[in-house]
């Protein structure tokens, strides 16, 4: 049989009532504002059976205080944000992927100016069996395990990697998405192969993939019905000179398309390859529509930005491959553009059993 769980954590002794919890975490900058459930430790104990793992083994560290993260540590900040047992393995895979891929640079997703959040997608079947929402308003409130999973994950990032607002977290305005951000792939209406398959798995499999993103930004077209008219308004959208994407022509400005919109898209033929260049190539921004100071930067930083004159269209990213598409969503004409912070990369990491 396996050994019974050891909690390590300090213990706290409050006033059993809720209250008095949250006097007490708000008090002392451990939550996200919102009230949260008391982390007991028979709460907690209860969370680490949704994992094998051992409550003292070490996830990884989480900047920019580089707090050691362990399973016991997730667990506590699980219970506070509401998530059931289940849920575990994606909030350990989707730390476990920000953490180890370097690419991802965590630490510049903390401490940035940036209003930047970790945007969790989960593709296979957990996504059903755990409830989660991938159609009509997967961005917005109502589904527990996209609100719970989600919001665990921003409660471990300033409980443990210490990004609390104002201090080591140095957003300017930050954004909604920080409270929760964690949505499935729409894969039953994905006319293309779904993110995770693209990425190198098995449909069937589990699969998590964090990506540093802005809040989203809607795309409305209730008028083409190709998809040259429909990318073209996309890219349009995408084109804009104050995102990251653009400032620094690198990351993956990412693309979800709502399922009419990628049906369109789908039946006059394209592969999710021929969007992702259709969008690279269209989605350029001219010479003229920066700003003077702007274009100083560029010419300053040449292997970035190579050599251009008054004719250039610059992209907004570095490749055709960077560019992300995925399906969500419901009925309606609309899109959604997701900017990236553009110093990162997303990274997926199969969700254990």
């Amino acid at each position: 049989m396996p050994k019974a769980q050891e909690l390590k954590s300090e213990k706290i002794r409050v006033l059993n009532s809720p209250e008095a919890v949250d006097r007490l975490y708000y008090g002392r900058g451990w939550t996200d504002g919102l009230p949260i459930i008391p982390p007991t430790e028979e709460r907690v104990l209860k969370m680490l059976k949704g994992t094998k793992r051992d409550a003292q083994e070490l996830i990884g560290a989480v900047p920019p205080k580089w707090g050691p993260a362990t399973t016991e540590k997730l667990a506590i900040n699980a219970v506070m944000a509401g998530c059931l047992p289940e849920y575990m393995p994606v909030i350990i895979a989707a730390m476990m992927a920000m953490i180890e891929e370097q690419s991802f640079n965590l630490y510049g997703v903390q401490a940035t100016t940036h209003p930047v959040a970790p945007l969790v997608v989960v593709n296979g079947p957990i996504a059903k069996k755990l409830d989660m929402n991938s159609g009509y308003g997967l961005f917005g409130p109502g589904a527990r395990a996209n609100a719970a999973i989600g919001r665990a994950i921003r409660l471990i990032l300033v409980n443990v990697g210490g990004a609390v607002p104002g201090r080591l977290d140095r957003a300017t305005h930050g954004q909604p998405s920080k409270y929760s951000y964690c949505v499935a792939e729409n894969e039953d209406e994905n006319p293309w192969e779904p993110l995770h398959v693209e990425r190198g798995f098995a449909r069937d499999a589990n699969v998590v993939t964090v990506c540093p993103s802005e809040s989203p930004h809607n795309i409305n077209d209730h008028d083409s019905n190709t998809a040259l008219g429909v990318l073209t308004t996309v890219a349009g959208t995408m084109a804009i000179t104050g995102s990251n994407n653009t400032h620094m022509m690198g990351g993956e400005p990412m693309v979800c398309f709502g399922p009419e919109h990628a049906s369109t898209v789908a039946k006059d033929g394209l592969s999710k390859t021929d969007v992702k260049k259709f969008l690279f190539e269209k989605a350029r921004i001219h010479y003229n529509r920066f700003p003077k100071e702007a274009v100083d930067f560029k010419k300053r930083i040449p292997e970035r930005f190579g050599s251009f004159d008054e004719n250039t269209m610059f992209p907004i990213a570095n490749k055709w491959e960077d560019m992300m598409v995925m399906v969500g969503g419901g009925a309606g004409k609309h899109s959604l553009f997701i900017p990236t912070f553009g110093l990162a990369r997303s990274a997926t990491r199969a969700i254990e059993d």
